[in-house]
């Protein structure tokens, strides 16, 4: 099991009359890495208003990486001052990118979350992979 210390929280959709209304949603990002190195590249949780988990999200791949690999892990988040909660822990999903040894340049990948309620995101991932030492922090 991971330990991530990055919490994402899951917001109840409503419609007409208050009515739960299934929404898809399209987020583009973009994260960096080295080659043949693990790269966070999403976290995917539930906290509900009391500070607990509730029930957590379907994640697939929809559209793969050409080059890389994505795997999924169960992990404990970690998290302080995160809305009302002072501090937590709960279960979630941690998605990861490692790309061949050989590769650099860009790799996009999508990936689909369900979550309870009937909302539905699509998170559309550029990994920008460098050569070591391209990623330096200004």
């Amino acid at each position: 099991m991971t330990r991530v210390s990055l919490a994402f929280g899951v917001a109840a959709l409503t419609g007409w009359m208050g009515v739960a209304v299934a929404q898809t949603q399209t987020v583009e990002r973009s994260v960096k890495a080295v080659p043949n190195k693990d790269i966070r590249i999403g976290v995917y949780l539930n906290v509900q208003p009391d500070c607990t988990s509730g029930p957590l999200p379907t994640i697939r791949l929809a559209i793969p990486p050409a080059s890389g690999k994505v795997v999924v892990k169960s992990a404990k988040v970690k998290a302080t001052n995160y809305k009302a909660c002072l501090a937590l822990e709960v279960p979630g999903y941690v998605a990861f990118y490692k790309s061949p040894p050989d590769f650099l340049g860009d790799d996009v990948l999508t990936i689909e979350v369900k979550y309870p309620g009937g909302r539905t995101e699509l998170q559309k991932i550029t990994v920008k992979v460098l050569g070591v030492g391209s990623q330096q922090k200004i």
